[in-house]
């Protein structure tokens, strides 16, 4: 059997290692980077080591995939050649590679995918999954007395960099006539969290690593929206917190001033009563000093996340995370609906913001007849889950006949081969 190589291609991090692995070699961001000490983009380092060492203040960002496609497939040949030679160090003609795909991606797309892969790289053979049916294959293999296993069938919940997909999987293929997506991810809270701030204290609309860092370390999912906004209108302290910026010579990086405060708002109960101290304090509110180094950050923590439930407060016309789930299973055949409501699976990063599970349950409880059971399970890291699948898939026996060759493609073209992968 060739050396085989899975790639999980996500709009914001490459994961890529060696199948039958339990963690990837590398983990990189899907993009190019140009800080202001250098005048061309450079590749990034992998994470362990990304901006340790370089000043990522007002860097430019060039991406390959945006909004889920492919948009240019010269910068993906660009950082996947750097991934592959530098950091992954293999030969492409003599590996085979288990690609992921967005589902619903279309055929011009796939066709770029597949020139890439092999005209450009040479690969000797090519399987394309469904992040999603990924992420089924791992769950079930990590519990294989749950109901998830016994049934072979689950809603996979994939908020990741560019979309938010509800996806269900029946025997390791997605149903697709059944996938519900709402166009939010990653990318747009991230995008949201600077335009909040830009607002109302400095402009940080150019900042994109630096309001990542603090939307991955302070932002939350608020369980009571409107005592949560009372609270933070208060300037009550167990919603506001600091996140210091990088001032260029004694660090590069931005952090939280004071990580175990910024955790205190998981001590909130239902039974705060702010009424009182809400009516005192709400003409007490400061302006923001541009003097200071650091951003408050008080109803941003928890407004950003709450678009996940409500997309119509930044404009999109669409359902919320709960409805798209009672959508995509009310699609599905009665038989299969119980099942799938009691093996939901959360995985990709977006899905790692703090009780987020919790709010969902919430949600979702209303919206299921009650003699349904609603269980969510989160994957134990919901970033690697997927990679982690393809590195299951990619040492069972029956994966080289699975895959399309180098032969094949040139003989049947990309249309006829795809016809393989997705039934």
């Amino acid at each position: 059997m060739s050396n085989i190589v899975v790639l999980d291609n996500g709009g914001g991090l490459i994961k890529a290692g060696q199948g039958g692995e339990r963690d990837p070699t590398t983990v990189i961001p899907n993009c190019l980077y140009k800080p202001l000490s250098s005048k061309k983009f450079l590749h990034t380092s992998p994470l362990t080591t990304l901006s340790d060492e370089i000043d990522l203040t007002s860097a430019s960002v060039r991406r390959p995939i945006d909004r889920g496609y492919l948009i240019n497939s010269d910068l993906e040949r660009d950082i996947w050649s750097h991934l592959f030679t530098s950091l992954l160090h293999i030969s492409p003609s003599s590996s085979s590679l288990l690609l992921t795909e967005p589902p619903l991606s279309i055929p011009s797309v796939q066709r770029s995918t597949d020139e890439l892969v092999f005209e450009d790289f040479g690969f000797s053979s090519l399987y394309v999954a469904h992040p999603q049916s990924l992420v089924h294959l791992y769950e079930a293999s990590r519990q294989p007395d749950s109901v998830l296993s016994k049934t072979q069938c689950s809603l996979v919940v994939d908020c990741g960099f560019s979309f938010t997909h509800a996806v269900p999987v029946l025997h390791n293929f997605t149903l697709n006539h059944a996938i519900k997506r709402i166009d939010l991810g990653g990318k747009a809270f991230t995008n949201y969290f600077k335009e909040l701030v830009s607002y109302r204290s400095i402009n940080v609309m150019d900042e994109t690593f630096l309001v990542d860092d603090a939307k991955e370390k302070l932002c939350f999912v608020s369980l009571d929206l409107l005592r949560d906004l009372r609270l933070a209108r208060s300037g009550n302290n167990l919603i506001k917190s600091t996140y210091v910026l990088p001032d260029g010579v004694t660090h590069t990086k931005g952090y939280v001033k004071d990580p175990q405060a910024a955790k205190r708002f998981l001590s909130l109960s239902d039974k705060d009563h702010v009424e009182s101290d809400f009516m005192a304090k709400v003409g007490d509110r400061k302006k923001a000093d541009m003097n200071k180094n650091e951003i408050d950050l008080t109803n941003e923590r928890f407004l950003v996340p709450e678009t996940l439930f409500q997309p119509a407060d930044i404009g999109i016309n669409q359902a919320g995370l709960a409805e798209c789930i009672v959508r995509a299973v009310s699609s599905c055949h009665s038989y299969l609906q119980p099942v799938l409501y009691q093996s939901i699976i959360l995985a990709g990063g977006s899905t790692l913001f703090p009780q987020l599970k919790e709010r969902l349950e919430v949600e979702l409880r209303p919206l299921v007849p009650e003699h349904f059971d609603v269980k969510i399970t989160t994957l134990e890291d919901p970033i690697l889950g997927v990679w982690r699948g393809g590195s299951l898939l990619a040492s069972s026996p029956d994966f080289e006949s699975m895959c399309v060759t180098k032969a094949d493609y040139e003989e049947l073209g990309s249309a006829r081969c795809r016809r393989r992968f997705f039934h």
